[in-house]
């Protein structure tokens, strides 16, 4: 572990160099002890794959006093700590219309469409982190066998409640961005709402599983959604 100046507000506290998820447990497990314990000037959080960005108030701690605070609990950071990971179910339609590179991800991966919808469906993935842009969840658990390098040309503009894949990656585009993810289907839940009382659907460490619906059960759900009469499956 590592901790860095990041600034004269920030300290960056850094557990390797791989993307893993013993390495990101080791973060989110150090993010909540800080919370938990309410270290002393700590103003916010943001943890990335592999570290976690502290913000403090000088005023309030030194540079040297919050590192030593943060070097402490960082030794109590393992999955131990953590609270039960939740289970997030998102309806996910892989219609060819919404799923724009379906088709074409089939064709490169040598899979019928059928089955790329049932290899990614049926995997579990855990969320690392939520960052690029409110909401969108960093989330691995991707079959290896559907694997594909990101787009040669990234979009300028992806749909919000797109699901795409990239890489070893799948991520959910919660607004409209660019992007260079194949993007596979989409969920008619609102991954960042602004209005809602909880604005950010996913968090850090949750596992999150993706339930095949026809485009009939995506317009009914989205209507739902807009209605607010909708509240996903979380346990």
């Amino acid at each position: 572990m590592r901790l860095l100046p990041a600034g004269d507000l920030a300290v960056s506290v850094e557990f390797g160099e791989e993307i893993s998820v013993e390495v990101n447990t080791r973060v989110r497990a150090l993010e909540f002890l800080i919370r938990e314990k309410g270290l002393t000037g700590v103003l916010e959080m943001v943890p990335t794959f592999r570290s976690l960005l502290v913000y403090y108030d000088p005023r309030a701690v030194g540079y040297e006093a919050v590192c030593e605070a943060i070097a402490e609990l960082a030794r109590q950071a393992s999955t131990a700590v953590l609270p039960p990971a939740r289970t997030v179910e998102l309806p996910c339609c892989y219609d060819t219309e919404l799923g724009l590179d379906l088709e074409a991800a089939a064709t490169r991966l040598r899979l019928p469409v059928d089955e790329l919808v049932r290899l990614h469906s049926g995997a579990e993935y855990l969320v690392y982190f939520i960052g690029f842009t409110p909401g969108l969840p960093y989330m691995t658990g991707m079959p290896e066998r559907i694997q594909l390098p990101r787009l040669e040309t990234p979009r300028t503009n992806v749909p919000a409640q797109s699901v795409g894949i990239g890489g070893i990656q799948c991520c959910i585009y919660s607004v409209d961005s660019p992007g260079g993810y194949w993007i596979l289907g989409k969920t008619p839940l609102r991954l960042y709402d602004p209005e809602a009382p909880d604005p950010i659907l996913l968090r850090p460490g949750d596992r999150v599983r993706f339930r095949p619906i026809a485009r009939d059960e995506y317009e009914r759900v989205a209507a739902r959604v807009a209605a607010r009469t909708w509240r996903p499956v979380i346990t």
